[in-house]
């Protein structure tokens, strides 16, 4: 099977360099996650563009918008990214670069960091960045739930914030990142009842290989398999995992093993293809 990976890391953040060495133990680097890709047939990654510019640490309020991805300086060929906004950098400039950006093959989507920055998803700050989404048929993709950060503010990053959103821009594709996680039912209900609402699966455990089974044996994951089964459409869902906070293969196992098998084509690479469009030429 075919895997696309639909929510990575490839930008030279300290914390991700610190959780790779300390934490999940990967390889963060050019030829770490060129090996995971091939030992695990994942044939794309698409990564957050995110950066730091001003030493305070993710989220960085002087980051430039759009940010891109910078771990290395050649980006591997089977990484595509979503240009990051920093709304405290969002002036007509920048918009300007953002529609720029949105135009190369291997810019696919939109990243906004609820939580890291203060802003809700409905604050009008975005709206300039949702009028190019939809010019350009890309997607928004959302943090949600908990934010890898103490600085993070967790009322912006609720998942019902996304509801208002989605009902004012019916024809804008949406993806969840990490499906709301804590709050996971509240962002099932945002799915079931937004057509154009997707959540991806990434970030739900970050850690080495056999943090998982651990967790899995307390039952940790109930809340996710209960918000998994309330949205009944498995084809709402897409793989990632957040690397480097985790090594790909045991997540891959994961979600197989919380996803019915009949859809597994479908959450590990159809809808990322369907939420994704500009992808489907680079897969050829």
């Amino acid at each position: 099977m075919k895997i696309i990976d639909a929510h990575i890391h490839y930008s030279n953040i300290r914390s991700f360099h610190d959780t790779a060495t300390e934490l999940s133990k990967v390889d963060y680097s050019f030829n770490g996650i060129q090996k995971e890709f091939k030992d695990n047939n994942v044939v794309l990654g698409i990564a957050m563009g995110v950066t730091e510019k001003a030493g305070e640490g993710f989220p960085d309020s002087a980051s430039p918008t759009p940010m891109g991805i910078d771990l290395t300086e050649e980006i591997p060929n089977n990484i595509v990214y979503c240009a990051g906004i920093n709304p405290f950098r969002l002036d007509e400039a920048a918009l300007l670069q953002v529609e720029k950006d949105v135009q190369k093959p291997e810019c696919v989507g939109i990243k906004i960091y609820l939580g890291y920055y203060p802003f809700y998803a409905y604050d009008d700050v975005y709206e300039p960045v949702y009028k190019i989404a939809k010019k350009y048929n890309v997607p928004v993709v959302y943090h949600t739930g908990d934010t890898y950060s103490e600085r993070g503010r967790l009322r912006f990053s609720h998942p019902l914030a996304i509801d208002e959103v989605a009902v004012k821009h019916r024809n804008m594709t949406i993806m969840m990142a990490h499906f709301g996680d804590p709050w996971v039912l509240d962002a099932a209900e945002v799915v079931y009842k937004n057509s154009n609402v997707y959540a991806d699966l990434s970030g739900l455990v970050v850690g080495a290989d056999g943090e998982i089974k651990r967790l899995q044996e307390t039952r940790f994951f109930d809340h996710l398999l209960h918000a998994l089964t309330f949205t009944n459409n498995y084809e709402k869902f897409l793989f990632g995992t957040d690397w480097p906070l985790t090594p790909i293969k045991p997540y891959i196992e994961f979600i197989q093993d919380i996803i019915p098998k009949a859809y597994h084509e479908d959450v590990f690479y159809n809808t990322a293809i369907n939420v994704f469009p500009k992808i489907k030429s680079l897969l050829k």
